[in-house]
């Protein structure tokens, strides 16, 4: 782990779970949590997934209820921009040392680990070989652009399930609209029966965008 300096309840320090590959080569996997969860439950998801890649399960910043979250809410999936902004650029310190130009990083985020997730797609469109949204929501009103064409050249996969009840589904259904839709992304979808979590089906899918993403079949 590396240290960072941080307040606001943060913990200032980037503490990292890893699997897979040891090489600092090979392409990055970077799996984020949902609120107040942490890396190590997250990290289970890297044994469902395509093996060649290293896997880096990230822990949240900021301590909340016995885990972690990335930003502070004004509602479920409504992060304060401020607060998703400076952790954004805590993030980013630590994805730019350990993924700097040339390696290829797929970044997945679940539940509030999505919206996070979201957060660096859309102020970094092209920053990733693509930015997997799970069963969350995009951080829409928290001082990100939004517009038409705005992802164009993005990779992304999306995963909803129609029994989800802990994501308004008036944010759920506006991350479709837009990732499928005008965002001008490329983008895979999944949609299950299912609730809030990651199922057989839709892991499998995304086991076989993140190869596809990472070209893993040479």
């Amino acid at each position: 782990m590396s240290g960072n300096g941080g307040d606001d309840g943060r913990t200032g320090t980037h503490v990292v779970a890893h699997a897979g590959s040891t090489d600092p080569a090979a392409p990055l996997v970077v799996l984020l949590h949902g609120r107040g969860s942490d890396e190590r439950q997250i990290l289970t998801l890297a044994g469902h997934l395509p093996e060649g890649p290293a896997y880096a399960a990230v822990r949240a910043p900021i301590a909340e209820g016995g885990g972690y979250a990335w930003f502070a809410n004004r509602g479920i999936g409504r992060p304060v921009a401020e607060s998703l902004a400076e952790n954004l650029a805590w993030f980013r310190a630590w994805l730019d040392e350990v993924a700097p130009s040339g390696r290829p990083v797929v970044l997945a985020g679940f539940s509030g680990g999505a919206a996070f997730a979201g957060g660096l797609l859309l102020a970094e469109p092209t920053r990733c070989a693509g930015v997997a949204v799970l069963h969350g929501t995009l951080p829409f009103d928290a001082g990100l652009s939004v517009e038409p064409g705005r992802l164009e050249g993005a990779h992304t996969f999306v995963a909803q399930g129609d029994g989800d009840h802990v994501i308004p589904r008036e944010l759920l259904d506006r991350t479709w609209s837009y990732l499928t839709g005008e965002s001008g992304a490329t983008t895979r979808s999944h949609r299950d029966a299912g609730g809030h979590g990651l199922g057989a089906p839709a892991v499998g899918a995304l086991a076989d965008w993140v190869s596809e993403r990472l070209d893993l079949s040479r």
